[in-house]
């Protein structure tokens, strides 16, 4: 069953939602509402036939579905001054980094069905990974949810009290392997590719990478034994990273994100 539905925060993600969904023919653009102070900056979703507002409330009227994708600090306020329009239409779904279902409980000071979802901006080409977890929900609903970032890419279920970590490891992840990419690629330019060349062939690589292990479900360390023959380049280019802290390093900067995110 087909929903209206309001982004309160058109932001980054906020937008790439509305991209996303719009992409994905979920949902028509009549039938999405984004928000935003200063609208014009909106103008792209504009243009596409997405509604593009500044009052949260008139969309939250017009709207059952509500994700809420303001910033962190912002919440209390925008909530409470949705309190009067939230009623037992309204399904809450919240990508708010830090922000616990229990929060949003006790500002609103209703019995909503509520979700928090962690996407990253790959949504906008529907291909995120969105990790989920609800509270006061039907199966009907949750089905709802699931779907909708379904064909955003791919989605999860989990625990609430995991929902911090899923941030670090789906959202700033992508900060992660953007990172990576660039070093292989400026790797690329030392051993005599030009930039656009090199971006082409780690992007393609590390897609290819990722697709093996989606589609076949075996284990990283399977496909390295794939292409890491005796005396090698490959083995002798992996053990040169492990020898310089490769995958210690990483594993230190998810667990400082991770720390960070606890910590405020």
């Amino acid at each position: 069953m087909s929903k209206k539905i309001a982004i309160i925060g058109g932001g980054n993600l906020g937008s790439a939602i509305a991209e996303g969904i719009l992409k994905s023919k979920f949902a028509k653009a009549a039938d999405i509402i984004v928000t935003k102070r200063n609208v014009s900056t909106l103008k792209s979703l504009k243009d596409k036939g997405i509604a593009v507002i500044s009052d949260n409330a008139e969309a939250v009227r017009k709207s059952e579905l509500i994700i809420l994708a303001v910033k962190p600090f912002q919440i209390a306020d925008v909530l409470s001054g949705l309190k009067k329009e939230l009623t037992a239409k309204h399904i809450l779904v919240s990508v708010i980094t830090g922000v616990s279902i229990a929060d949003i409980e006790e500002i609103t000071k209703k019995k909503l069905p509520v979700f928090r979802a962690m996407p990253n901006t790959a949504i906008a080409i529907q291909q995120s990974i969105t990790c989920i977890s609800q509270k006061n929900a039907s199966d009907e609903q949750i089905k709802y949810v699931k779907e909708l970032f379904a064909t955003l890419g791919k989605e999860v279920s989990i625990d609430e009290k995991l929902m911090d970590a899923a941030t670090v490891l789906g959202a700033c992840g992508t900060a992660y392997a953007m990172r990576y990419i660039r070093a292989n690629i400026q790797g690329g330019i030392e051993i005599g590719f030009d930039a656009n060349t090199a971006n082409t062939i780690v992007a393609q690589t590390v897609k290819g990478a990722a697709e093996l292990l989606l589609q076949k479900g075996t284990h990283p360390e399977q496909e390295i034994d794939k292409v890491t023959t005796p005396k090698g380049c490959t083995i002798a280019g992996l053990n040169e990273m492990e020898h310089q802290g490769f995958s210690s390093s990483l594993i230190k900067g998810i667990a400082a994100s991770y720390d960070k995110i606890l910590k405020g």
